[in-house]
């Protein structure tokens, strides 16, 4: 399997540079990730970086605690289409969700969608705040209104990714879209371990070590 392209190479950091950013591009031009996930301030410099080459840009949406108004998650994908984003990692309001306001979730997913113009939609339900009801729940809603991808994290909550979390929201959405597993995923092991439990993307930092890992793996 062709490990590399399922891989999110991503910094999300606040204190991230534009050093940083460059050499994020460098590693997934080397390494042949599927895409960079950055901050939408970055959208344009990360494209300059990957420009004509496979490797796509993914931003994020509402990130990272999905609280922004509807229409502000909207407004922020058009920005970084218009500037050259592929991908949109959103994430869910959370406090909406546990509030069971399900209308408002499936709304604030459906215009992000919508203003996304038929790109990559990656929903982030930030797992370690729900209950396995709750998980459930927010899968189905996200696959409703049209996400391509449920994503288990944001990596900035209190947890990361978990097989028992991929596996149950892959049990939610059958084979119909994609799971993409992140947070805490920073070796070949957990990262093989996500892929066996369902997910077909996986969102990464740690990209490059698991890389080598493989190599070592392999030889």
């Amino acid at each position: 399997m062709e490990y590399n392209r399922l891989i999110d190479h991503t910094l999300l950091k606040a204190d991230a540079t534009v050093e940083q950013i460059e050499k994020l591009c460098k590693e997934a031009l080397q390494y042949n990730f599927f895409s960079v996930c950055v901050n939408s301030a970055f959208v344009p410099l990360a494209k300059s970086f990957l420009e004509g080459s496979d490797v796509k840009v993914a931003t994020t949406i509402g990130f990272p605690l999905g609280a922004s108004a509807t229409a502000v998650k909207a407004f922020e994908v058009e920005q970084a289409l218009k500037e050259g984003a592929d991908e949109f990692d959103m994430v869910i309001n959370v406090g909406w969700l546990k509030s069971k306001l399900y209308r408002l979730v499936h709304e604030d997913i459906t215009e992000v969608v919508k203003a996304a113009g038929g790109k990559v939609v990656k929903v982030i339900i930030e797992t370690c705040y729900l209950t396995d009801d709750e998980k459930k729940i927010a899968s189905s809603i996200a696959a409703a209104a049209g996400a391509h991808y449920v994503k288990t994290s944001t990596g900035f909550g209190t947890g990361g990714a978990t097989v028992e979390d991929v596996q149950l929201i892959r049990s939610v959405v059958g084979s119909n879209i994609g799971v993409k597993a992140s947070g805490g995923i920073r070796d070949a092991a957990t990262l093989k371990a996500m892929v066996d439990a369902g997910a077909n993307r996986i969102g990464a930092s740690a990209s490059v070590k698991i890389m080598e890992e493989l190599r070592i793996e392999r030889n």
